[in-house]
């Protein structure tokens, strides 16, 4: 056998060359791989880590207005306590929310809000600021003079609306087991804890209601910041005896 006919017998035994790869299937691949790991990340953040809502009402005034998006930190309650003057996002207990206040939305908004990649309408949900803790004695003359935390009178100005009286509603409770008391910043124009003292638990809300505390304001830009605590309003607050 000469050594020319060697090599071609080399050549007709060596493998056959694959089949030059797609460009355009292996770029869809890629797009496809991103969307799906960005849509599990997406519902795992959810979940277990935060979460946007939509502000629909004006009861949050001026601390937060309509339009405004928010997110909320899920790890209250749970890992991190709720604090009073926390802000707080919750499950309608029952006949807290009239049904012009609740807004309508479409299959596509309902699957983007389910995977986290739109903000909670809040349809079914309410952002209020956490006066009362569980146990705490809470009290209000209902003529415009400051609210009372176990003996504590608390001032508010920080927070509360221009203009708005710390409550024009008289109220003494003391909060339930695992309950917290609820109000609105703008408090002639928030139909919270006091307009809620007829239904069980006297106004206060489960605290398994509470999907979690709001932190940053995400939308519009010129409004974004954080949502601090004010905790020096409640500093000389002592725990419920």
């Amino acid at each position: 056998m000469t050594p020319q006919h060697a090599r071609a017998q080399n050549r007709s035994d060596a493998p056959a060359s694959r089949p030059p790869r797609n460009p355009v299937l292996g770029f869809l691949r890629e797009v496809a791989i991103i969307l799906v790991s960005a849509i599990v990340l997406s519902l795992l953040v959810k979940t277990f880590l935060a979460q946007a809502f939509f502000i629909p009402s004006a009861s949050m005034h001026d601390t937060l207005i309509e339009g405004d998006r928010v997110l909320v930190s899920k790890l209250v309650p749970g890992p991190l306590d709720v604090h009073r003057g926390d802000i707080v996002v919750f499950a309608d207990p029952g006949g807290w929310l009239q049904p012009e206040e609740q807004v309508e939305t479409n299959w596509f908004q309902d699957a983007l809000i389910t995977i986290g990649l739109m903000p909670q309408q809040s349809e079914d949900h309410l952002i209020k600021r956490v006066i009362g803790l569980p146990g705490d004695h809470v009290t209000a003359a209902g003529d415009g003079s400051p609210v009372e935390v176990n003996g504590v009178a608390i001032d508010e100005s920080s927070y509360l609306a221009p203009g708005a009286s710390p409550s024009e509603i008289a109220f003494d409770i003391t909060v339930p087991e695992n309950s917290l008391w609820v109000m609105g910043d703008n408090r002639q124009h928030s139909a919270d804890s006091r307009w809620h003292m007829g239904d069980p638990g006297g106004g206060a809300i489960p605290m398994d209601n509470v999907v979690g505390t709001a932190f940053i304001k995400l939308w519009p830009l010129d409004r974004i910041g954080l949502l601090r605590n004010p905790g020096t309003v409640f500093a000389d607050v002592p725990d419920p005896s």
